[in-house]
């Protein structure tokens, strides 16, 4: 803990709490020397002398009640300038002070040589042992009648151990030692001291500043590395720069400007390549199904350009006036913890404020429930876009008609035109664009729009089939239900359900199918939504499509249910002496009919069904008379019942009366969906109206006994599954390419009918056709594998293997665009997991990071990976960035 400050004491306090870090002069100008030269940096030259009543090199007070180090700073007026003076720094006893920002930067270069190095390119930087990063605390007051700063370091402000480093650190004894200051902050210190000068009119010689500097690669080793002077000059002499001193060799890109490191507590890293402690090798604290955040946040921390900027000066582009933005605190929130994950040595950070953030601006994301890792990526991207927009006030812009011009043209314009209103490090990085084109399948007419994208969402087309069986029943009394098998995808739509009975059933184009599922001889559902997943249909279920004229779409259904009775059918012993009896039966009718047009229709879907006169063996006359009377209907009356199923229904003075007895046998109902009766016995000569929402009219008809004789009702109760498994072997888990992936996006397809688009040429909303084309790629691909379905019955995750390239994922061939100069190769470099099942499991990260090491990012847990392993059906979403187009 620090001591409190007393009376003559001032703390100073620094801008926006930047830290001051004291490093080898020699580290630090070796990364200078890689910048531009409008880049380099003006520092401030002091050498260390005697302090007051100076007996010796130094003066170290130490008696029983004190132990002081004193020396004096310098201000060397005539040296002011980058330090390329002769041998400045080459003895190892310059030191630099730079702020963090700076800091970080020095250590992101040598990180980099690093792993050049170790990849055989040639590089400035040699490995070292420097790796403690500790506070110390400096006591300074102003001597400006020598330009001085007197410097107190004790032990009563630092720890045992941290004022022996400094002591060693700064001993005088053997050579000279200078610090170029880089942090402005000595300059802040006189100007400090003469505003007091001005104001008191006189000098208080006892004020001091308690100044708390973070020492980096100072440590006990140094003595040891003073040895290797001859080596290191063996290694300048061989090609390395003469500038170029010992360097801390990290394993990522930067480190941490504000890092929490702890006073009197010296934190130290390993410098070792692939070890976890190593910057960027940081965990994240897993607050309670946080996993998805954590999963998201290790991708997108990991991402190259992102580093670079949120280790940066960041906060100047924050734009407060956006009023899509969130004022900027997403932005300093993830900036913040991208900092605190790049930390030398930090230990795994809990993201609470930048949950809390998340949830404040996000609802969808708050509380404690497992969430999307990708829908937080899409909220996250587009949230620092808005803090981060460069454009603080947005132009109107007017989208131009394509017609009659080059498509290079267009999409240029559409570019420019995104760009005059987003205009941030996230779209520089992370937005590319894509080609729409629609076609109406009216007049033909084509629209192309020119689309800016955040990330692609590719479906997982499935290669493994899956064998359904359906029945297929008339609805016109001419076909008996026939049984077909087909074979669909195993994770598609009910539109290929649909299609493949189509071809199978030989349908015809004026007819359309209504599939059905039976259970306990009802209707409990129809399946009629194109987009529906297969996976809602189980293998034990019993599926029935019946086949119907498209033009008599907008006519009611009839729904005739069956049900055998022991006695005279009425209606309060319907439900104790009667049994459900086969499939339900369908037809469409018109809005208005009455209880003879019903009874006929019904005959008429009973005509299949019929048992010949010869085979039949009752022998009950009237019941022969009575099927042969069906069977010799004359012609007038058989038209008349086809209309009624062939979208041409005759009016009910156009139907001619069977026989009475007939109407005895078969009485009708109406009754609800589950076939129970909601009115009487419908009478013949009254007419029935069908009402509700629906359009569905529902029929309950009782059957005697010996009706039931006279036809094989045996086709209409056996109804096999969908699919019989018995003992099967497992099948092999389904895999596809990301390729395919990608042509199955950019597949022409017919929109759904809840996206009808609305189409200029036609004036009216068309069910258009759409394909989609890549245009202009970004830098950092992101690519959305579309596991997770979502139906109004249920939730499934699609558990099929996904092969993508790690090294090399070229999209020359799938770019519309092809006059541009920049790369269409990619190189992965993050992969957010997801295992277990839809709506729980568990999210993971795998990151490649620091030459060709893989690690696994589980939460707090920080582990190596081996590449041959990063590939799993758990993969989600993927990060590539680009690459040169003569990788290899």
């Amino acid at each position: 803990m620090d001591p409190p400050p007393s009376d003559s004491t001032l703390p100073f306090h620094f801008d926006n709490d930047q830290r001051v870090y004291l490093v080898p002069y020699r580290w630090w100008k070796a990364a200078q020397e890689s910048t531009s030269d409008s880049d380099v940096k003006i520092g401030i030259l002091y050498t260390a002398t005697p302090g007051p009543s100076y007996a010796g090199p130094m003066k170290i007070i130490n008696n029983i009640f004190n132990s002081d180090l004193l020396f004096n700073l310098r201000r060397e007026e005539e040296s002011s300038q980058n330090g390329d003076s002769g041998e400045v720094g080459i003895s190892g006893r310059d030191y630099a002070l730079v702020p963090g920002e700076m800091w970080l930067q020095a250590l992101k270069w040598h990180s980099d040589a690093k792993v050049a190095m170790k990849n055989g390119k040639s590089c400035l930087a040699a490995e070292d042992d420097m790796a403690d990063v500790y506070p110390l605390q400096l006591r300074l007051s102003v001597l400006r009648e020598t330009n001085s700063l007197g410097v107190k370091i004790t032990k009563k402000d630092n720890a045992v151990e941290f004022f022996r480093r400094a002591c060693k650190i700064f001993s005088i004894e053997s050579e000279l030692l200078r610090i170029w200051d880089f942090s402005g902050q000595t300059i802040l210190f006189f100007m400090n001291d003469k505003n007091k000068l001005l104001k008191d009119g006189q000098r208080q010689s006892d004020q001091e500043i308690l100044l708390e500097l973070q020492i980096y690669g100072l440590s006990d080793s140094m003595k040891r590395r003073e040895g290797k002077k001859d080596e290191i000059a063996g290694q300048r002499s061989n090609g390395t720069s003469s500038s170029f001193c010992h360097s801390l060799m990290m394993n990522g890109t930067a480190g941490n400007v504000n890092g929490n490191l702890g006073r009197n507590t010296s934190i130290t890293f390993s410098a070792k390549s692939g070890e976890a402690g190593s910057l960027g090798l940081t965990g994240l604290q897993n607050l309670g199904n946080t996993c998805f955040m954590n999963s998201a946040l290790q991708c997108l921390t990991h991402t190259p350009k992102l580093v670079d900027y949120f280790l940066g000066d960041y906060c100047k582009e924050i734009n407060h006036d956006n009023p899509l933005g969130m004022d900027g605190e997403i932005a300093l929130a993830f900036g913040e913890l991208l900092r605190k994950l790049w930390a030398p040595g930090a230990s795994p950070v809990a993201p609470r404020t930048f949950k809390s953030k998340l949830a404040h601006f996000a609802p969808q994301f708050s509380g404690y429930n497992q969430h999307d890792s990708q829908e937080l990526l899409a909220f996250l991207l587009d949230g620092l876009h808005e803090d981060l927009n460069r454009v603080k006030c947005k132009p109107y812009v007017e989208v131009k008609d394509g017609d009659d011009r080059l498509d290079e043209e267009v999409a240029d314009e559409y570019w420019q035109n995104h760009l005059a209103r987003n205009d941030s490090i996230i779209v520089d990085v992370c937005q590319g664009q894509y080609k729409s084109t629609l076609v109406c399948p009216v007049c033909k007419k084509v629209s192309t729009t020119f689309d800016p994208f955040m990330y692609l969402s590719l479906p997982l087309p499935s290669t493994t089939m899956r064998a359904m069986t359906l029945t297929v029943v008339s609805t016109d009394g001419n076909a008996k239900p026939s049984p077909y098998t087909i074979t669909v995808p195993e994770n598609g739509k009910f539109e290929d359900l649909i299609r493949a009975l189509s071809v199978s059933c030989s349908l015809g184009v004026d007819e359309t199918l209504l599939v059905a599922e039976i259970y306990n001889n009802r209707i409990i559902r129809y399946l009629e939504e194109p987009a529906d997943s297969l996976s809602l249909i189980r293998d034990d279920d019993r599926l029935v499509a019946y086949r119907l004229r498209k033009d008599t779409d907008k006519d009611p259904l009839v729904v005739f249910m069956h049900q055998l009775i022991e006695e005279q059918c009425i209606p309060e012993k319907l439900t104790s002496g009667s049994k459900a009896l086969g499939i339900p039966l369908v037809a469409k009718i018109y809005n208005t009919v009455n209880g003879f047009d019903i009874h006929n229709l019904y005959l008429k879907l009973l005509n299949s069904f019929l048992i010949p006169a010869g085979d039949c063996n009752d022998n009950d006359t009237s019941g022969n008379a009575a099927a042969e009377e069906v069977r010799q209907m004359d012609d007038t009356s058989r038209d008349t019942i086809a209309s009624l199923t062939d979208g041409e229904a005759a009016t009910p003075s156009d139907m001619k009366e069977v026989d009475s007895s007939s109407d005895a046998e078969l009485q009708f109902y109406l009754s609800d969906e589950k076939g129970m009766i909601k009115h009487f016995k419908i009478a013949m000569n009254e007419p029935v109206e069908v009402t509700g929402e629906s359009r569905r009219m529902y029929v309950l008809v009782c059957w005697p006994k010996k009706v039931i004789k006279r036809y094989d009702t045996r086709l209409l109760s056996t109804l096999p599954e969908i699919f019989k498994s018995g003992f099967l072997a497992k099948r092999p888990q389904e895999s596809v390419s990301l390729y395919k992936c990608l042509e199955a996006f950019l597949t022409e397809e017919p929109l759904g009918p809840e996206d009808m688009w609305y189409c200029p040429g036609c004036k009216n909303h068309q069910q258009a056709s759409k394909k989609l084309d890549l245009w202009r790629l970004p830098e950092i691909l992101i690519i959305h594998l579309k596991r997770f379905s979502y139906s109004r019955f249920l939730k499934n995750k699609l558990e099929t293997y996904v092969d993508f390239p790690i090294d090399n994922l070229d999209l020359s061939a799938y770019i519309a665009c092809k006059n541009g100069n920049l790369s269409n190769r990619y190189m992965l470099y993050a992969i957010s997991n997801h295992y277990g099942s839809m709506g729980g499991g568990h999210y993971t990260a795998f990151v490649h990071h620091g030459g060709n090491q893989w690690y696994d990012f589980d939460d707090s847990h920080v582990s190596l990976i081996s590449q041959d392993k990063i590939k799993t059906s758990a993969a989600y979403v993927l990060f590539y960035r680009r690459v040169a187009e003569d990788y290899n």
